[in-house]
């Protein structure tokens, strides 16, 4: 399988459950569930502790929308890096979610999710 030659529809069959995932599980603070589809290299630096941090210490990360707008792919070595328009239930405004994919051992697995 090969990420960087597919259509954003294709890519977008793959990213959109990812994202919902990461959205979800961020919401509820559950790390096994945000971490379900991290790379190796991802769960290196995505310890249980610095995450809960994350949660604790910014409200709009637990209170993600599950109405965001997709923006765009883009294709970069061997991943591709899905952007998107996210919005919190309680923090206004808009923000930049970053998504970036990658195969590992055949899956395709997350290399980067932020959220600007």
């Amino acid at each position: 399988m090969n990420l960087v030659e597919m259509t954003d529809e294709k890519i977008l069959e793959i990213a959109n459950p990812i994202w919902n995932g990461l959205i979800e599980s961020s919401n509820k603070k559950d790390y096994g569930g945000f971490t379900k589809h991290f790379s190796k290299e991802m769960l290196f630096g995505a310890n249980e502790v610095e995450i809960g941090k994350q949660w604790a210490g910014n409200k709009m990360l637990t209170s993600l929308s599950t109405d965001y707008h997709f923006f765009g792919c883009l294709r970069r070595n061997e991943h591709v890096t899905v952007l998107y328009k996210q919005t919190s239930e309680e923090v206004p405004g808009e923000f930049l979610g970053r998504l970036v994919l990658g195969i590992e051992e055949d899956l395709v697995k997350v290399f980067g999710a932020t959220i600007f």
